[in-house]
């Protein structure tokens, strides 16, 4: 198989076009660290971006940055930590749970639409995406917003190219928000509650006036996998406060104190609570170096517990909470059963469920992504159509 590393955009338009004219599959990735993901045909050659690299602008007085696609996630955080900035959407590092090695890259994290544990307050890495440079299925060069494409006239590329995995074209730029930093943390950590009282505490706790960035429940499972073990025994509802010290310090407080006839109440300075997100953001749980299932669930957070116990009873899983409990993270123990879980969560109003890991031979008998509504479907097939009329990127892989 050819690895295509184009150094410019020129290059990478001059190998689409060849690819197109021949109608030869590619497979476009970045630093490839969710190798394996989804359903994906077998292509004739990759095309990576980790050959574009570098911070073209980045004003912090602007808090905007615009980098190109194949610089390493690192190089950017380095940078914007400097500035006092961060990404808010805190994007994932999949490698210890897929079991990879290689540099995630900033296009990548788009293109995927990696969101971490404060997509719930700050929004997902779309909604920091303020523009968009990439390589058509035509082998253009595309600026978002700046030229109108057939059939997808009045839609925000920038948008659509957040999280299409690779499937409308080659990413080559992007600019995004880039919000001040708070200066300082502590997550308040409530012990002993089950998953139903663990999801109605999570809700109350967003209508009080502490302003919470975090709310995760790790279950008796997997709470002794964080920290090394240091957690208060027990269930660990987490429940993370941001910004200045002073602040900080009377909102923590504000919530023990409210937090303190629930269960018992511990506070994690900000060291501590850092590695903790970190870790709930990489799902360290599951990150065992096997193939075991591991499904990513979006529902509604009030009712994603039930999903959990209906699956306890029927196979072997192991999970956790994110996002208020709206998005649950799934490790089952035998074959990944899309069908089943699939149907659950429609019984129980309806959701997302994507089979991030599993092994080749249970990704050909399950979908990874879930599957879209009727309308949906042909209007994402409009766009594919439009975008890359050949369907040369990424065959069979398509994007929650």
């Amino acid at each position: 198989m050819s690895d295509f590393i184009p150094a410019t955009e020129a290059e990478a338009g001059a190998i689409v076009r060849d690819h197109a004219a021949r109608r030869a599959p590619l497979a476009v990735f970045g630093g490839n660290t969710r190798r394996g993901f989804g359903n994906a045909v077998a292509a004739e050659a990759t095309l990576r971006s980790t050959g574009l690299s570098g911070i073209v602008a980045y004003n912090p007085g602007e808090m905007v940055m615009t980098v190109k696609a194949g610089t390493p996630v690192s190089v950017v955080e380095a940078a914007l930590g400097e500035g006092g900035q961060m990404m808010a959407f805190e994007p994932a590092d999949h490698r210890p749970l897929m079991a990879t090695e290689s540099e995630p890259t900033i296009g990548g994290v788009f293109a995927a639409n990696v969101s971490g544990p404060r997509r719930f307050v700050a929004g997902a890495a779309r909604d920091s995406l303020l523009g968009v440079r990439f390589v058509n299925g035509r082998g253009e060069i595309v600026k978002a917003g700046g030229r109108v494409m057939k059939n997808v006239t009045g839609l925000d590329l920038a948008k659509l190219m957040a999280g299409s995995h690779g499937t409308l074209g080659l990413i080559t730029e992007v600019t995004f928000r880039a919000p001040p930093r708070p200066k300082t943390e502590e997550t308040v950590v409530v012990s002993g509650l089950n998953d139903a009282e663990a999801a109605g505490i999570m809700a109350a706790v967003m209508a009080l006036p502490v302003e919470v960035s975090g709310a995760a429940h790790l279950p008796l499972t997997v709470a002794w996998k964080f920290l090394g073990g240091s957690l208060p025994e027990g269930e660990a509802t987490v429940l993370r406060i941001e910004g200045l010290p002073g602040s900080v310090e009377a909102r923590a407080k504000k919530l023990s104190d409210a937090m303190g006839r629930m269960g018992g109440v511990n506070r994690l300075d900000t060291d501590s609570s850092s590695r903790l997100w970190r870790e709930i953001r990489d799902v360290l749980p599951f990150a065992d170096g096997t193939e075991r299932p591991v499904w990513r669930v979006s529902m509604a957070p009030g009712i994603a517990h039930q999903l959990v116990a209906a699956l306890r009873l029927e196979v072997g899983v192991d999970a956790f909470y994110d996002w208020q409990g709206g998005l649950v993270w799934l490790r089952m123990e035998a074959e990944p059963d899309g069908d089943l879980v699939r149907r659950f969560i429609h019984a129980l109003g309806g959701g997302h469920a994507t089979l991030l890991r599993a092994s080749s031979t249970a990704r050909a008998a399950s979908a990874s992504f879930q599957p879209q509504p009727e309308a949906v479907a042909l209007l994402s097939r409009r766009v594919k159509e439009s975008i890359d009329p050949d369907g040369i990127f990424n065959p069979g892989k398509m994007g929650p």
